[in-house]
């Protein structure tokens, strides 16, 4: 074979080059961008440091050497970890648990509309003096007197994404997993759970998959047992006419929100979030899928 017909070989063929691969993704630093290049918009800026060039070569070289240190973790625990090939039924996998450390409560970020001056609630997140969470604050309706909030009151805990060395944010795989189960003690208010999907662009930021669930109230703990296909879509908290199944495979977030119009007083403590898999559950989505393709409203 002759050197010009080899290089027009090489050229339009992909001789040599791996273009198939059945691995999820090769293992790189690099991440794409989620938002695209949108940039993004803080209500508090991060605090501005004037530091000499000395100064940044000192804290790059400190921030290089812990990501360094948490991405060798990462290898030896894949490593030393075997997959799970048998998912056990009516076996908790806790994800997300309050044992009494103190650093357990940074995996959570607390928010209500007070924070964005568009209400009068309050809310706090602490260790209680048995090593739980206590989601707590008070609840208001009241509106700002500003003529453009219409409805107020909220409070909610976010998880928050999870990461990798060198800032890199994946997702949860749930994919094995049918319910969604908290061991919870509550005060007999109505609280709402909130899964969100890795979203794509601006148009997907604010979809999530709510469902409520209810406490007793009393010294009594609960535990809450929620199956994934009852969780319905919705998009800016408005309830879409056109559901679907929540995605498992690209589970950003998980969320505790209260929100029942009722002022006063609130109190949610926490033990743990896990998940379970239930084989005799086959259920996908629990709700009608309508065809409106060609119907005009």
């Amino acid at each position: 074979m002759t050197t010009p017909i080899f290089r027009r070989i090489l050229t339009h063929y992909a001789i040599g080059r791996r273009k198939l691969h059945t691995t999820v993704g090769l293992s790189c630093f690099y991440r794409p961008d989620p938002k695209s290049g949108y940039k993004t918009m803080y209500y508090n800026l991060p605090a501005q440091k004037n530091w000499t060039i000395f100064g940044r070569i000192s804290d790059g070289y400190y921030q290089l050497k812990r990501e360094l240190g948490i991405w060798v973790e990462e290898i030896k625990e894949k490593l030393r970890n075997d997959p799970i090939l048998v998912y056990t039924p009516n076996e908790v996998d806790v994800v997300w648990e309050f044992n009494g450390d103190p650093s357990s409560l940074d995996q959570w970020i607390l928010t209500c509309d007070s924070d964005y001056d568009e209400g009068f609630s309050t809310a706090t997140l602490e260790m209680s003096s048995t090593g739980t969470g206590i989601f707590s604050g008070t609840l208001s309706t009241q509106l700002p007197k500003d003529g453009k909030i219409k409805h107020a009151g909220y409070c909610n805990i976010t998880t928050k994404p999870k990461e990798k060395s060198f800032r890199r944010t994946i997702h949860h795989d749930w994919s094995r997993y049918t319910h969604v189960v908290l061991r919870v003690r509550g005060d007999g208010r109505t609280y709402g759970l909130n899964i969100g999907n890795k979203s794509f662009y601006d148009l997907t930021w604010n979809d999530l998959y709510h469902y409520p669930f209810y406490t007793r109230g009393g010294p009594y703990w609960q535990l809450i047992r929620i199956p994934f296909s009852k969780f319905v879509f919705s998009s800016r908290g408005r309830i879409q006419d056109d559901q679907n199944e929540l995605m498992l495979h690209e589970v950003s977030n998980l969320g505790i929100t209260v929100a029942d119009d009722v002022n006063g007083n609130f109190r949610l403590e926490i033990a743990y979030v896990g998940l379970e898999s239930d084989h005799l559950h086959t259920e996908v989505c629990a709700y009608e899928n309508y065809n409106v393709t060609g119907i005009r409203f």
